[in-house]
């Protein structure tokens, strides 16, 4: 429960997740955690108490600090918030997922930890790939996403949208400074409904995968050449949309 007291904010909570928060299944290694159900409300309430003392130290920070020491501490927190897991991929592991890995330039349908199909020579961003995207930087954010929207037509033959920006990016750009409270108000409307959050926002908007349309073939294979897509082949998307669907976790690396 999360109350006020004296003007301050005060979190109580009750020990009921003491114990029993991982269970390891026989023949499953660390990276095959199966996380309860208590842990998986355990992270979301950390996380919304968090959101929570974000909007109250902004509220205090934009009365009571110079703006030198707001962008100070807005650092601090990104650091900080690079280190916390996202609840929403405190789940199992046993479902469909996929891993982006920008080095190597692939994309990998998961399930669970064992690789089910690679995509070789996908594309990135033209300028490269960043945890800190910005509108019109043309980088591929990093990251943990899902697969929010899936149109019926795009000029890449398929696009599957991802639900950039995020609740987690949008909280640490309110802090910077980078996006207003009621864009941040937007984007966690739209986060607890499961919607597509507002695209045009100082994060920039309309990242997804998706294909190379009327595109020249020799260019994709030998360049990032997107605003900050995942760009894969219109043969390899047509392969990958019957593995996706709205809700598929995303993580780009």
């Amino acid at each position: 429960m999360i109350r006020r007291h004296c003007g301050l904010v005060v979190i109580d909570y009750l020990l009921y997740f003491h114990g029993n928060l991982i269970i390891f299944p026989a023949g499953m290694n660390h990276n095959s955690l199966v996380f309860s159900k208590r842990f998986r409300e355990y992270a979301e309430f950390t996380l919304e108490s968090r959101r929570y003392l974000i909007q109250s130290l902004y509220q205090r920070l934009m009365r009571l600090l110079p703006p030198k020491l707001i962008r100070l501490f807005a650092l601090l927190l990104v650091a900080i918030g690079l280190a916390l897991p996202l609840a929403g991929h405190a789940a199992s592991t046993k479902g469909v997922w996929l891993r982006v890995d920008t080095r190597d330039a692939t994309l990998t349908v998961m399930k669970g930890d064992e690789p089910q199909e690679v995509f070789r020579d996908i594309a990135i961003g033209r300028f490269g790939k960043t945890y800190f995207k910005k509108r019109g930087d043309r980088k591929t954010p990093l990251g943990r996403f899902t697969i929010a929207w899936i149109p019926g037509k795009s000029q890449y033959h398929r696009f599957l949208g991802l639900n950039y920006p995020d609740l987690e990016r949008a909280d640490r750009a309110l802090i910077a400074g980078d996006i207003t409270e009621a864009q941040w108000q937007a984007i966690r409307r739209a986060s607890k409904a499961r919607l597509r959050p507002p695209q045009d926002t100082p994060l920039g908007g309309y990242i997804g995968i998706h294909g190379t349309g009327d595109g020249d073939l020799a260019v994709h294979h030998q360049y990032n050449w997107t605003s900050g897509c995942i760009a894969l082949t219109n043969e390899q998307i047509d392969r990958l949309i019957n593995w996706v669907r709205v809700g598929t976790p995303v993580e780009i690396r």
